[in-house]
């Protein structure tokens, strides 16, 4: 069912097969992969009384299994509660990401990358504007990445490539001599500069004029992009530049499920209206209508009844569903658990078990969108430092260190308990008394849990209260 739908979603030749699958894998993600078929699930018949398959109506019970999963997992990745600081030799640098974290809203960017990745691939487009920073999140549908041959994990361009039209492009600015034409919209980063081109029509051989007024040249010696692969495995375009899909495996599964709640839907309507079936010689004239003031008269020698659904048929579907649902999360790791079998409240730990599937695909994407997406940026950060005078909260600050470490810290993927957090203190005391730890790593092992930002000052107020 899955081929039939993508046959049905609109091919552009002039685009790469991978814009096409990563358009579908979109449409699956956003809920609109049903928006081709052109019919409703209620129209049986079409306009001449023939047969409508089910396979050309839109399912009337849509649930976005695939859509749940990614923000179960994303949820354990960039939420509130699970987002990592940026940790560094240089307690400058550490203060400094601090700021930044909170004056770009970098939680709520890293969760929309993470969500709008799941299909592959995502971009972190790094600006700097009057020294503030700013990250925008893009889709890769039309970007092409070229690498550094002497540095294969070092972007030497992007380009950007899509169709726009002529009023779109006019109301943009542009001068452009027919608004109901197609022109292709292109623009290329690299290690210098962000070159725009002039919109060139859709069939002309014209090669694209350098756009001089809107090209900028950002210096940082570095493509100011942060090119996300998803997960590792085969990529789902086929193409090397993506990583592979978070929901791919369930994709089959949630169509299955979303018809066979469709129809159960359907039959139990038909159960609520009931057909009246009538054994009569007559003959009734005139189009009838389903329901039970419309009976159908058929064939001779008396008889009536209800033509209903009976509800075995309802429970095995539904219990059918279940299974189909039990199936789909476990092959792309989803949240299994469900709360009506948990009696009491859990440790953390407990949780961490119950939902171990879950918290593998996480894990999988903190090294995707953590090492390799967050810390990533953090270094253009530094090097952008080195070229622009930035400003955190107003305050300008002097240009970072390069050769300084950065990483990341994770807190723990569910909240401590009292008796966690005690038993906590009491391991964290012996190891401190022991001097195996400092006390600066002892607050920092517990930062998350008790909300401390600043290591080195939490440790100088407990000193001078121990003294005092």
């Amino acid at each position: 069912m899955f081929d039939t739908l993508c046959e049905l979603v609109p091919r552009d030749p002039d685009y790469p097969d991978r814009v096409r699958r990563l358009s579908t894998l979109g449409r699956v993600l956003n809920g609109t992969l049903y928006d081709a078929l052109p019919y409703h699930f209620h129209e049986e018949r079409g306009p001449g009384g023939e047969y409508i398959p089910l396979r050309q109506r839109r399912p009337s019970v849509r649930y976005p299994l695939c859509r749940i999963v990614v923000e179960d997992s994303v949820s354990l990745l960039f939420s509130e509660g699970h987002f990592p600081s940026i940790d560094s030799n240089d307690a400058r640098i550490r203060d400094v990401f601090a700021g930044i974290i909170k004056e770009t809203r970098l939680n709520f960017v890293m969760t929309e990358a993470a969500i709008r990745g799941a299909v592959g691939s995502v971009v972190l487009l790094l600006r700097v504007l009057q020294g503030r920073i700013f990250v925008e999140v893009l889709d890769t549908l039309y970007l092409t990445p070229q690498w550094d041959p002497q540095a294969p994990d070092t972007l030497a361009s992007v380009d950007e490539r899509y169709k726009v039209s002529g009023a779109d492009l006019i109301a943009n600015g542009y001068e452009i001599d027919d608004p109901d034409a197609q022109y292709w919209f292109a623009r290329r980063w690299d290690q210098s500069s962000e070159t725009w081109f002039q919109p060139v029509r859709v069939g002309s051989t014209v090669a694209p004029v350098i756009d001089d007024t809107r090209t900028v040249s950002h210096k940082l010696g570095a493509v100011p992009i942060v090119w996300i692969k998803n997960l590792p495995g085969l990529p789902s375009t086929g193409y090397p530049c993506d990583g592979a899909c978070t929901f791919a495996a369930a994709m089959h599964t949630q169509i299955e499920i979303d018809y066979q709640l469709s129809q159960v839907g359907r039959g139990l309507k038909y159960s609520s209206d009931p057909t009246l079936l009538l054994k009569d010689p007559a003959f009734v004239d005139g189009d009838l209508v389903k329901g039970a003031g419309n009976a159908l008269v058929v064939s001779e020698k008396g008889d009536a009844r209800l033509l209903e659904i009976g509800g075995t048929a309802s429970s095995a579907v539904i219990e059918y569903v279940r299974t189909l649902r039990e199936l789909a999360l476990e092959s792309v790791h989803g949240n299994r658990a469900s709360p009506e079998r948990m009696s009491a409240a859990q440790s953390g730990r407990a949780l961490e078990l119950l939902n171990q599937g879950l918290i593998w695909l996480a894990d999988n994407m903190r090294t995707s969108y953590g090492e390799a997406g967050l810390l990533q940026l953090a270094r253009l950060i530094v090097r952008a430092s080195q070229v622009y005078p930035l400003a955190v909260f107003g305050q300008e600050i002097a240009p970072l260190d390069m050769t300084a470490s950065l990483s990341l810290k994770w807190p723990r993927w569910y909240p401590t308990t009292a008796d966690d957090r005690q038993k906590d203190v009491q391991s964290l005391t012996a190891l401190v008394a022991a001097g195996c730890i400092s006390r600066e790593t002892a607050a920092r092992t517990i930062a998350a849990s008790y909300d401390i930002e600043h290591f080195s000052e939490e440790v100088n107020f407990s000193e001078v209260d121990e003294t005092s």
